[in-house]
Order: C-alpha cells, then structure tokens, then sequence
C-alpha cells in the first residue's frame, strides 16, 4: 500500500491575495516527498456566519463542499496566519460549521499545522488554539517538527512569494516527510 499517493487536502487559513500563509500553501507541493498528492481545499469565503436556523434549513452548499473535501482526504494540512492570537475567524467559521454535521469530517483525521507571521512567535498562539479545537473533533494533530516561519517578510522572496530561507524550507520538508509517515499509520495506506 506504501505505493498509494497520500491523498493530502490543503487548507490556507488567509484569503488575502499576497498571503505568506498562501504562498506556502501553494508551494508545498514542490516540497512534499513523492508519496503525498497535494491539493487545495475549497475556498471558505463565501461560508455564511454559522447560524443554528440557517442550519436547520439544511447546511448550505459551500459547507458541503467544505466537508466533502476534508472527509474525502486521506490527510489534512493547514497553513494559517494568526489574527489577535488565535484562529483567523472565516477558517474558524468553516470549522464551526463542518462540526455540527453528524458524520464529522474531522474525525480520526491526521492534520498537520504550519503557520507563518511578521513577528518572533510565527503565528503559535493560532496553532495552540486550532490544536485544541480540532482535538474537539477528534482529529489526529501530528507534533513534530512544528513549521511555525517568524519573520516571514524575510523569508520569502519579494518579487515571487517563494519561500527562500533554507532553515526554513528544510523544516517544511522534514514536517511533511514525518507527517506522511504518520498519516500512513493513521490512514491505513502504511
């Protein structure tokens, strides 16, 4: 079975344009190891604010598609910036819906998190509050090595957003490379 692509989902937690966490994300799979597909999650955009009326009409379409993506995948990474010290409110709303269906996207789920920011802390506090959210779900959240970019503006190139630092690149590649183990394990594609 180690043969089987390791169907891997990407969800960015920025919708903006010139993202750090976007470039990232759609760079990883240039440094995934040759067993992980890589593929882009729907955009969470246009999810309206969660609402428990709007829900018991039935869940709107841009939620099902969301939910189709994340429990269709073998494996989860996520790239978010960190906004007031926690979770970017438009993945957090996305998150909040999927988690009121009954057969829960996240479950038994491996996810991987990866975060990058202007400052010192890289965006941590985000990771630490997604991390407990998405034990709520019952996800699988791989620990180590932990991809948190300070200093992103330093650490990408300016003209291309690629991200340039070798420190960091190296991380990236060493992350995905423990993870696809891990999820292997947890998916049953060992």
């Amino acid at each position: 079975m180690a043969d089987q692509k390791l169907d891997t989902l990407v969800i960015c937690g920025s919708l903006r344009k010139g993202s750090y966490n976007g470039a990232l994300a759609r760079h990883l799979p240039a440094l995934a190891p040759p067993g992980m597909s890589m593929r882009a999650a729907p955009t969470f955009e246009t999810i309206p604010i969660y609402n428990f009326d709007v829900q018991s009409a039935g869940f709107p379409p841009e939620v099902t598609a969301w939910a189709d993506a994340v429990r269709s995948a073998d494996a989860i990474v996520i790239v978010s910036p960190e906004y007031n010290w926690s979770i970017p409110g438009g993945m957090k709303n996305a998150i909040d819906w999927v988690s009121r269906m009954k057969d829960q996207p996240f479950k038994d789920k491996p996810v991987a998190l990866q975060s990058c920011a202007g400052g010192i802390l890289g965006g941590s506090r985000m990771q630490y509050h997604l991390r407990m959210t998405l034990t709520a779900l019952d996800a699988h959240i791989f620990g180590r090595p932990e991809v948190i970019i300070t200093f992103a503006p330093q650490k990408f190139d300016e003209k291309t957003h690629e991200l340039k630092d070798p420190t960091s690149l190296d991380l990236v590649k060493q992350q995905l490379a423990g993870f696809e183990t891990y999820a292997r394990k947890l998916s049953g594609k060992a």
